[in-house]
């Protein structure tokens, strides 16, 4: 029996990415995205790479992302306890827009006329204080159904320590087959807020993903398998994200941050900045030896407390749409042309966008776009760009740098959040640099923040997709134990050990579920610490060692430490990993310095700085380990295009990574 077709797709704003492996051979596919189902696009990319062959899919999906930005979820409805109703509006304290005086909170996703609050109390302890009432939770999903709710939220005070009264609620809810998000389920954590919010996502979320994910399994046949990325680098089975879609909300940029991380690894670099440029935004990571891990995203505003690789994400893509604000200054994003109607050069737009500003420019060439099988229409942006140039009162050159150099500074600021107002050092790390578009911005991001070297490997247009298959399956755990201050190391292990022995059972249940054997599973225990009176924690691994590697990353982060204080075990967590087989990077041929004559398929004029220059252009396909070539260049490939200005010079390394010097 031949083994199956293994396939990685990730679905974008503008393009739906395959990467795709039948026997030994490997190959990538681009197709316009279908916003309105992206479903549509997906089957017919699997039909095109795989046809009626088995398929083994890893699936990183926008769906339950766009469903929560759109705010195009289900009617859904919270169940809390009494005079916890309003936990959504009352949220923290925090003021994120300190001196705006009109400034408007998020809106919760739950109205207040769908907010139920019930009677029964469970303790800190986990006692029951006062118990629930079942003939009231009757009531109350009669009347959830009544108003036409799809879809449940259930949040009940210290859940954590015993789900009795949730379990209770779920039964009713289920006899009245209405679905259902139970918070000690979802997180098993304190911090009523954040817990409420992240069950109130998920539920809101729920129908539209299952709905989604089941149509793709039913399309894909009962002897395909279908896996679904995660915000944590791991992907899970459809059916599981199914019941806990909150863990995919940053699926796509979690498959890009780990084929970025993995590729830079193979190439020698650990300290890196990932740059994931696509048509509708941008997302960056910093990795400085592993990947970044939070607990403390926010999406559309709306706090997730579930474990995600730290990503910034910034509306700035290649189909970022320019325009003059009403002060009279050119701006760009964060609104998007997308896929339907796209930029002016793809046929349909009307509206300039970066990608028209590159193709303007020359730093596109079209017969090399996407393969040539993807028309560019370059005739259509002298109008638009005569237009908008004479309101600046510019050449029609400096708009289209303008346009650029305005998306470079919004991305800019993006990679300075994520370093600089981290205590990092931009210089100390290589931007890897992956998506359609990320290529054609990369050497002017890394000269502006003073990064010496830019990475950027094979088909880096796919990347994403790759990134899914290198991903292995992976189950965060997590339990609030809130244990009081301790000195006594021996004493804080053995708590600590009883209560991760508790989540090593769930773990190895967890994975045994998804087909993971002992032999392939590892198991990653971390602790959640803090110095007694304080109100956040840092996450620590459970190593012999563990005070002192807390007091260590408290001096690292704030400054200081202090080994005399009692320290708090506020949480334990435990990270599963069933290792999956992963792609390999194959060397390619080796060459000399001098790149092979055949490998440059065309000169064309480019506009650098003012400067219209002729530039030569390289198949990348055709270059070879050693390989250098000076800037400024244009390499073309199937999935991006990648452009050397002056200042740069790019060497070809043994795994066909293009390695960018930047000349200050």
């Amino acid at each position: 029996m031949a083994e199956p077709v293994v396939v990685g797709v990730d679905t974008g704003g503008t393009f739906t990415d395959l990467v795709f492996k039948a026997g030994d051979n490997w190959g990538v596919h681009k197709l316009l995205s279908t916003p309105k189902n992206p479903a549509l696009a997906v089957l017919e990319g699997l039909e095109k790479v795989a046809g009626r062959e088995s398929k083994r899919v890893v699936h990183g999906s926008t769906v339950a992302t766009n469903t929560l930005l759109e705010r195009k979820g289900a009617r859904t409805a919270l169940i809390t306890n009494r005079g916890m109703e309003d936990i959504l509006e009352i949220g923290r304290q925090n003021r994120p827009n300190l001196y705006a005086l009109a400034w408007e909170p998020v809106t919760p996703l739950v109205p207040r006329e769908l907010r139920f609050g019930i009677k029964g109390r469970i303790l800190h302890t986990g006692e029951v204080l006062e118990e629930a009432d079942p003939e009231e939770l009757r009531r109350v999903t009669r009347k959830l159904r009544d108003v036409g709710v799809e879809s449940v939220a259930v949040s009940l005070l210290f859940s954590f320590t015993q789900p009795r009264h949730e379990l209770l609620v779920k039964e009713a809810l289920a006899e009245a087959e209405l679905p259902y998000s139970l918070s000690h389920n979802i997180l098993s954590e304190f911090r009523e807020y954040e817990r409420t919010s992240t069950t109130v996502i998920n539920a809101y979320v729920l129908p539209i993903m299952g709905k989604y994910l089941s149509h793709l399994q039913k399309c894909l046949g009962a002897k395909n398998t279908l896996r679904i990325m995660q915000s944590n680098g791991g992907s899970i089975s459809a059916g599981k994200a199914m019941e806990e879609p909150v863990k995919t909300i940053l699926s796509g940029p979690a498959g890009g941050a780990v084929g970025g991380f993995e590729t830079a690894k193979a190439a020698g670099f650990n300290r890196v900045i990932t740059f994931d440029m696509g048509g509708t935004s941008t997302d960056v990571s910093l990795m400085d030896g592993s990947m970044t891990m939070t607990t403390e995203s926010q999406v559309a505003g709306l706090p997730i407390k579930v474990p995600m690789i730290e990503i910034h994400t910034v509306g700035a893509g290649g189909g970022s749409i320019a325009y003059i604000d009403r002060g009279g200054s050119l701006r760009v994003g964060p609104r998007s042309a997308g896929a339907d109607p796209g930029p002016i050069c793809y046929g349909r737009g009307n509206k300039i966008t970066v990608t028209d500003a590159h193709l303007f420019l020359g730093r596109l060439v079209p017969q090399y776009f996407l393969g040539g099988k993807m028309k560019l229409h370059r005739e259509q942006l002298k109008r638009p760009f005569t237009e908008m140039s004479a309101s600046l009162g510019i050449s029609e050159p400096e708009l289209a740098e303008g346009i650029l150099s305005v998306a470079n500074s919004t991305m800019e600021k993006a990679i300075r959040v994520i370093s600089v107002e981290r205590g990092h050092n931009p210089g100390d790390f290589t931007l890897v640099t992956f998506g359609g578009a990320g290529g054609l911005h990369a050497a002017h991001l890394a000269q502006n923040l003073g990064i010496p070297r830019v990475m950027i490997p094979k088909d880096p247009g796919t990347l994403s997709a790759l990134g899914m298959l290198m991903a292995d399956i992976v189950k965060d755990y997590s339990l609030t134990v809130m244990l009081k201050g301790h000195k006594d190391h021996k004493e804080m292990k053995e708590k600590a050990h009883h209560h991760l022995e508790r989540l090593e059972r769930l773990a190895l249940k967890g994975l045994s579920e998804e087909g993971i054997q002992m032999d392939d599973l590892i198991l990653e225990p971390a602790l959640d610490m803090r110095y007694q009176g304080q109100s956040f924690e840092i996450t620590v691994p459970f190593s012999h060692h563990f005070l002192e590697e807390f007091h260590k990353a408290h001096k690292k982060l704030y400054g200081y430490s202090d080994t005399a204080k009692p320290v708090e075990l506020v949480n334990v967590r435990l990270r599963a990993r069933g290792l999956t087989p992963k792609p390999r990077l194959n060397p390619i041929k080796v060459g000399r310095a001098t790149p092979p004559s055949e490998a440059c398929v065309a000169k064309v004029e480019t506009v650098f700085q003012g400067r219209t220059m002729k530039v030569p252009v390289y198949e990348r396909k055709l270059l070879m380990a050693n390989n250098r070539v000076s800037g400024p260049a244009i390499v073309v490939e199937y999935s991006a295009t990648v452009v050397i200005p002056p200042f740069a010079k790019g060497e070809i390394d043994s795994l066909g990574n293009i390695l960018m010097e930047i000349n200050g």
